[in-house]
């Protein structure tokens, strides 16, 4: 915050009860302080440019959640061949490819990222289309990092003629209520600013870490192989002035995947960016990227809509009730839960005890018991939330690959209740990154999904396609870590609006 803080006045300090700029909690309102764009010219430049750059944009998200600020898109959860072409062929600026690597190990994830990033290279030389590459990783720092990015980095230099000269860090997602400034990324919990390395995310089992300043993070994930003194920092200064000439600069001196950190609290810092980051595109020099929600959907020039409304996800008449499935276990989904179990709408509970893993075969009798009684319910009109028993079930050590494992499993057995339903939900909600990602893959069998848009800030919503356990159900994919305590609750009696 030390560039905010220089303009602020003692009294404004004492008002947001910020006591110094380094990285200390902050009220939210000091957003409001930063001054304003022309945001029309900044759109204006923008739509140009993206057209003058032309490329088909790929965007690998890590899990089903990096589409909650996009519309009117395809999400293909396989990256054959055959696929990425048809992909590179639709009208559309982009497409998503879900590959839900934060659920897998390393080894799978450098595995899958070789494949992906061989067949982008084929079917990008055979349309005769060029390309960008988006790893969409969650916006609150978590995921397989640096591996992802340099696996792509390595592939597309050997499988092309580029070379990459930087990558760009950019975790800004509004909707989440997640900002960086002064390089320091924040986490907004009710009103105030929490720098992300304070906060529970922070202790992933598996991809836990210590620092807030994106540079800082950025050296520890890479053991010290990149230095935070030597990356490049664009500021909210030179965004908010819209200060081009610099920021393009900045971006063409970056060489040998220099990293690139982002500032930003609002779209139209992405949008400023995004003008420069175009015209050094078209200079010739290449990035990959490694971003959160919003950056896809300003590249792709994708436009604002509204919340989806009862209307366009439920067909009227509609007499069986719905499916919720909360798998995660954050602090922010519990209280969603709690909150959720005050409505008054008719929705039955049923919890599923996954500490069962530790029993010989005691998943396979909870998930036949808990399916039954899910959907009795449904076929008799009434929507039914199966959630985990909210106790973690962690491993007593520090070993990260056995607790992913663990959690695979469990996510595996709690999918497994809709994959044996036979009656059809008149919606199905899943509450959790790997918990969505498996529903959508395993439980329903998606290979291509549309994007609907979203019910709620940060809360998308697919159609499934016609190859799917249910076709073309409004699948809601809401992640663990995004709402208020209110959220999950306004969510769902929206979709049992048409009852009332």
């Amino acid at each position: 915050m030390r560039q905010v803080c220089a303009k602020l006045k003692k009294t404004d300090l004492v008002e947001l009860n910020m006591s110094d700029c380094n990285g200390n909690e902050i009220s939210f309102t000091v957003l409001n302080m930063l001054p304003e764009v022309d945001r029309e010219s900044i759109q204006r430049k923008l739509s140009g440019a993206l057209a003058r750059l032309g490329r088909k944009i790929v965007v690998l998200d890590d899990d089903p959640t990096g589409i909650q600020t996009v519309h009117g898109v395809s999400v293909y959860t396989t990256w054959d061949e055959k696929t990425l072409l048809n992909a590179f062929q639709e009208d559309a600026p982009l497409f998503f490819i879900l590959t839900n690597s934060r659920a897998l190990t390393g080894e799978q994830t450098a595995k899958l990222h070789r494949e992906i990033a061989i067949n982008i290279a084929q079917a990008s030389r055979e349309m005769g289309k060029d390309f960008l590459v988006i790893s969409r990783g969650d916006s609150t720092l978590r995921g397989h990092y640096p591996l992802e990015t340099d696996r792509l980095r390595s592939v597309l230099e050997a499988e092309t003629d580029k070379r990459y000269d930087g990558e760009i860090i950019l975790p800004f997602f509004r909707e989440g209520g997640r900002y960086t400034l002064d390089n320091i990324h924040y986490v907004k919990e009710g009103n105030q600013l929490i720098p992300v390395g304070n906060t529970e995310f922070a202790h992933d089992k598996t991809f836990g870490y210590r620092e807030s300043h994106l540079g800082k993070w950025c050296e520890e994930k890479t053991l010290g192989l990149y230095k935070a003194k030597d990356m490049i920092y664009l500021s909210l200064d030179d965004l908010r002035t819209a200060n081009l000439d610099r920021l393009t600069m900045q971006l063409a001196g970056a060489a040998n995947f220099q990293k690139i950190i982002v500032n930003a609290v609002d779209y139209v810092d992405v949008e400023v960016f995004a003008i420069a980051l175009c015209t050094v595109l078209l200079m010739g020099r290449e990035f990959i990227f490694r971003s959160a929600a919003a950056l896809p959907k300003v590249m792709g020039g994708i436009s604002d809509k509204p919340l989806l409304s009862p209307a366009e996800l439920i067909v009227p008449g509609e007499k069986h009730g719905g499916m919720v499935l909360v798998g995660s276990h954050v602090g922010k989904t519990s209280r969603q839960l709690a909150e959720l179990r005050q409505s008054k709408c008719p929705i039955d509970y049923i919890e599923f005890n996954q500490h069962l893993v530790l029993v010989e075969n005691g998943l396979i009798g909870e998930v036949t018991r808990v399916s039954r009684m899910a959907d009795a319910s449904i076929s008799e009109g009434r929507t039914v939330v199966v959630y985990t028993r909210r106790e973690r079930m962690d491993l007593p050590n520090d070993d990260q690959e056995g607790q992913l494992r663990i959690s695979v499993e469990i996510s595996t057995a709690v999918t497994d209740v809709i994959a044996r339903l036979i009656s059809r939900p008149r919606f199905i909600l899943a509450k959790g990154g790997i918990t969505s990602s498996d529903v959508g893959t395993r439980a329903l069998g998606v290979k291509r999904a549309t994007v609907m848009g979203q019910i709620a800030p940060g809360v998308p919503v697919w159609q499934t396609g016609a190859e799917s356990k249910f076709p073309y159900i409004p699948y809601v994919i809401f992640p663990g870590n995004v709402g208020e305590d209110t959220t999950l609750r306004t969510v769902v009696e929206k979709l049992l609006e048409a009852d009332r």
